[in-house]
């Protein structure tokens, strides 16, 4: 079976053609700030990165007709349960309003279907980020204004964690485990026999100390910043997501910068680095408390999971609750792909968005 494989971001389009597991190309298409800034909403540039696509296609030689399906991103969609999802009519309607927000993400559902409807071949989407399966009291604070959310790595997470349980000779959906993506941004979900019951906000900055995340801080210092009159609501926002954490702190998102410095003696940055590994590990600790202490398995992944410093900082203070297997990388390309086959070869039912 051959899948176009697409996968937006706010500046490039991710694409890739496989037949079954294996690649048989992949490009990540950039685009310029100008280009994309020709337009006023996000998913207005369908089709000038659908047309794109066919244009490298028609270069590699791909027909679309020798496609078996395509497959997208999953976007900012209404919370939904862990899966493989048709893409609909009505699917497409939440995508081009942006139900929970505009994100590059909404258009990978938007262009497989542009491109495999015509044909006649279905269109999927994979765990987007809003994949939600929280029990009732891990969505509860202590403010009832505030409920917690479920936005966090699904595809990734979801991903390695069935390849944790067939090293483990089981099914997924027969596992305990605790999956940690590491990359800008970290979430740890404890995965409960297939079900993510707790996972912290990684999009909200919740969690862990990351790369480009002020991860969980105190909540009264937090309100006296707000009321400081130092910042403006925006800043205060980018503060927690995008400008808080190691860039914040040591002025990179980049942790082989970090690591370099540590190498030449500087001992900020190999305290903020410590700092990220063992929030991390608390995360996973709080994670075994929700399973009970039944856990199958620790999985490591995301970009970060490259850094072999990082992640035997890590496995130092956790290792004791169960084996740790390593998946460096975000692995989404071969993930969206891995999910259509158990579709369309192994007979798993593609979800309804409803």
């Amino acid at each position: 079976m051959r899948f176009l494989v697409i996968n937006p971001g706010s500046t490039s389009t991710k694409i890739a053609v496989y037949e079954d597991e294996s690649e048989l190309f992949s490009e990540n298409i950039a685009h310029s700030a100008e280009e994309v800034g020709r337009f006023d909403r996000i998913v207005d540039q369908k089709e000038f990165r659908k047309d794109i696509i066919l244009a490298v296609l028609a270069k590699q030689g791909i027909g679309t007709e020798t496609l078996s399906a395509a497959v997208g991103r999953g976007g900012l969609l209404k919370p939904i349960p862990s899966g493989v999802y048709i893409v609909s009519d009505r699917m497409l309607e939440d995508l081009d309003k942006g139900v929970q927000g505009e994100h590059a993400s909404n258009l990978g559902g938007l262009i497989a279907a542009e491109i495999a409807r015509p044909l006649g071949l279905p269109a999927f989407i994979v765990d987007p980020v809003v994949v939600d399966e929280l029990e009732d009291w891990a969505r509860l604070t202590g403010v009832p204004e505030i409920r917690r959310r479920s936005i966090f790595h699904a595809l990734n997470q979801k991903y390695t964690a069935r390849l944790a349980a067939a090293e483990l000779g089981k099914a997924y959906e027969d596992c305990n485990l605790i999956v940690c993506h590491l990359g800008g941004g970290m979430s740890i979900g404890a995965h409960r026999r297939g079900r993510v019951v707790d996972v912290n906000n990684a999009l909200h900055g919740e969690g862990p100390i990351a790369p480009e995340r002020a991860g969980t801080i105190p909540a009264r210092d937090l309100v006296e910043l707000c009321f400081s009159g130092r910042f403006t609501q925006d800043e205060l926002k980018k503060k927690l997501t995008g400008k808080g954490g190691m860039v914040a702190l040591l002025n990179t998102n980049d942790l082989r910068v970090a690591e370099k410095r540590i190498a030449e003696g500087d001992t900020e940055a190999a305290l903020v680095f410590e700092a990220m590994a063992k929030t991390v590990a608390k995360g996973i600790g709080a994670a075994a408390a929700v399973l009970r202490g039944t856990v199958d398995g620790i999985v490591l992944t995301g970009g970060l999971a490259f850094s072999r410093r990082f992640i035997e900082l890590i496995k130092s203070h956790v290792d004791f609750i169960g084996p740790v297997f390593v998946f460096p990388g975000e692995n989404e390309m071969i993930a969206l792909v891995a999910a259509a086959l158990r579709v369309l070869r192994d007979g798993e039912t593609a979800q309804s968005y409803t």
